[in-house]
């Protein structure tokens, strides 16, 4: 049987304390070191504050009291608390503890908005050994290392398949194509689908929902019941790809899975259907690409810092290289399947989360015994 002692948190870590501010001006797109804040990464600079393992908990913003585990050198922000265990306890298995917890419900004890680092200091924890503390850390970190791997693996399909659209159909020189290429518009080789699903005029079921803050969070579906959606959304099958219509310079582009029959998404997305199937997977890498991406940022409606959105309609006007059917075919038969991966490698990530998040408690409890594990 696991035994366990109660701390405060604030007796157990060789450090419980915020980062540092940081301007925006020192925040792009590249840099040496990420730089996390309250919600999560921000971007990259080119110094760092910090150097070591750590949990980070948000402090304030859409994800506070929101943990992960980071290993490695970054800067952190004033609204990221660093949690540090010390030596007589395991950090990475006190990040997965602290995830436990909902922190976020201890957001309003304070005076500021947002978690304050004495209050966490004083939230009551139940430890076990360093022994124990190692070999749940071992189990779980094993799940959360194939997660990461199936995501590189992903991010990786993903660039090539971009890269090998651009080399061939993007450098083109438009005024000397190939026999049998020509310029279209997408509005000729698509259509927007706008079915609609109204969640109060259904029977309760389970939703296949794909929203903006599913993409951002994980790139998969959420499923909930048709009574937990309080708009209408559109549906989409596994001829759709889409891309979001909201603030377009963060591009989302998805090709939804249809795990089940019943799959929607929000309406900030703009829903495509190749009007020949032949060229599905075609059309999604056209919307895809950067040029694409580039047009839906020069159609926007809303001023600058607003939500901006792009008019659907005007999408249909982008012009592409449509090549021969011959030219097609052979991108498809080299993408397709990298799409196909990159949809089992989602799958598969998903079962893993589902079930590290079943074991979790569990294992911080002991009510699962470590030994007994087998994967």
């Amino acid at each position: 049987m696991v035994e366990y002692a109660k701390y405060e948190l604030k007796n157990v870590c060789s450090r419980l304390s915020s980062g540092k501010s940081i301007s925006s001006k020192m925040i792009s797109e590249e840099g040496r070191y990420p730089v996390y804040g309250g919600n999560g990464l921000r971007g990259y600079t080119d110094h760092s504050n910090f150097s070591g393992d750590c949990a980070i908990i948000g402090r304030q913003g859409a994800f506070c009291g929101n943990v992960r585990y980071f290993s490695g050198e970054a800067y952190m922000t004033e609204h990221a608390v660093v949690v540090c265990a010390n030596n007589l306890n395991n950090t990475h298995y006190l990040a997965y503890l602290l995830s436990t917890m909902n922190l976020g419900r201890l957001s309003g004890q304070s005076a500021q908005p947002g978690l304050s680092v004495k209050t966490l200091g004083i939230q009551e924890i139940m430890l076990p050994s360093i022994e124990y503390q190692n070999k749940v850390v071992a189990l779980l970190s094993s799940l959360d290392e194939k997660i990461a791997v199936n995501n590189n693996i992903n991010d990786n399909l993903q660039q090539q398949a971009e890269l090998l659209y651009h080399e061939r159909f993007e450098t083109v020189d438009r005024d000397k194509l190939p026999v049998g290429w020509r310029i279209v518009r997408l509005g000729d080789v698509a259509t927007i689908s706008k079915k609609s699903f109204n969640p109060a005029k259904e029977p309760e079921m389970l939703l296949e929902h794909y929203s903006i803050p599913a993409f951002d969070e994980a790139h998969f579906p959420v499923f909930e019941p048709s009574t937990a959606i309080k708009s209408n959304k559109f549906i989409v099958d596994d001829s759709c790809f889409m891309i979001s219509k909201l603030n377009p310079t963060t591009k989302r582009v998805w090709k939804p899975y249809c795990l089940t029959e019943n799959a929607v998404c929000s309406t900030e997305f703009i829903v495509y259907k190749a009007k020949s199937q032949e060229i599905t997977d075609f059309l999604y890498s056209v919307i895809d690409s950067d040029s694409f991406s580039d047009f839906m940022c020069s159609h926007v409606t809303g001023s600058t810092g607003s939500r901006q959105r792009t008019t659907p309609s005007d999408t249909l006007a982008f012009e592409l290289v449509l090549p021969n059917a011959e030219e097609i075919a052979e991108y498809q038969g080299i993408v397709s399947p990298m799409l196909e991966q990159i949809k089992c490698n989602a799958i598969e990530n998903d079962r893993l989360k589902r079930l590290r998040d079943s074991l979790l408690p569990k294992l911080m409890s002991g009510e699962i015994d470590v030994s007994g594990i087998q994967l």
